[in-house]
């Protein structure tokens, strides 16, 4: 079993070179687009919440996975031709740059999806 992070840093430290440099470089990402989402570890891997987690990304061999749920993987479909997608995960490759407006576009729609449903579970007066 693979051991478990305590903190982002703590995760970021077990990469190096290239795949840390990405991982350093959706970190940023995340961080400037939805500010008000707490940096956490969930399911093993870096992930930002607020009311529900946005969204989690991971090192992989040949990849840096980014996992923003299934909604996003549907609404920007046309957006995500060319990248390996399954119901929930995109997979950026390392040896292209990452998509940053794409990936800022998914974590606002994901922010913005998760004060509708906030918002929805709130009781009415």
């Amino acid at each position: 079993m693979n051991p478990k992070a305590e903190s982002v840093e703590e995760y970021l430290s077990w990469y190096e070179g290239p795949i840390r440099e990405k991982l350093e470089q959706i970190r940023a990402i995340l961080k400037e687009v939805i500010p008000e989402a707490k940096e956490v570890i969930s399911y093993h891997m870096p992930a930002y919440r607020t009311s529900e987690v946005l969204v989690y990304f991971a090192g992989a061999k040949n990849h840096l996975g980014f996992y923003p749920t299934n909604t996003p993987i549907v609404e920007f479909k046309k957006e995500l031709e060319g990248y390996v997608t399954s119901k929930g995960a995109i997979q950026f490759p390392y040896d292209q740059p990452l998509p940053v407006d794409l990936i800022k576009e998914i974590a606002i729609f994901r922010l913005e999806e998760a004060k509708f449903r906030a918002e929805r579970k709130k009781p009415k007066k």
